[in-house]
């Protein structure tokens, strides 16, 4: 089981994960993972995020802990032998950016 990051690149248990590819305004950091099986992985870690205020060039990072859960696995589709996570999920276990629910479910690219 692997996640695929921005450029393409299938990871295994990665410390750090770039959920905002266009800009980077928004990453995964310290991952921990408690789980890593072929139906879902979790684990904790930091997300990372720019609050672009006054716009983001001149924002600010804060860091927000989170639980981290990926699941919903297909085959990669230049490697169908190889299975990747499809659905990232984070709950933000304290405070979180005023924009955000505590609960935000991405889909990630294949």
């Amino acid at each position: 089981m692997v996640i695929v990051d921005c450029f393409s690149h299938p990871q295994v248990r990665p410390n750090e994960f770039l959920i905002a590819c266009g800009d980077g305004n928004s990453i995964l950091t310290a991952l921990r993972w408690s789980d890593w099986k072929p139906n879902f992985a979790a684990g904790r870690g930091l997300n990372v995020v720019n609050d672009c205020r006054p716009f983001c060039a001149a924002g600010t990072f804060h860091s927000y802990p989170v639980t981290v859960r990926l699941d919903r696995s297909e085959p990669l589709k230049k490697h169908p032998h190889q299975q990747h996570y499809t659905q990232l999920r984070l709950v933000f276990t304290d405070s979180r950016p005023s924009e955000m629910p505590r609960v935000v479910t991405y889909r990630l690219w294949t």
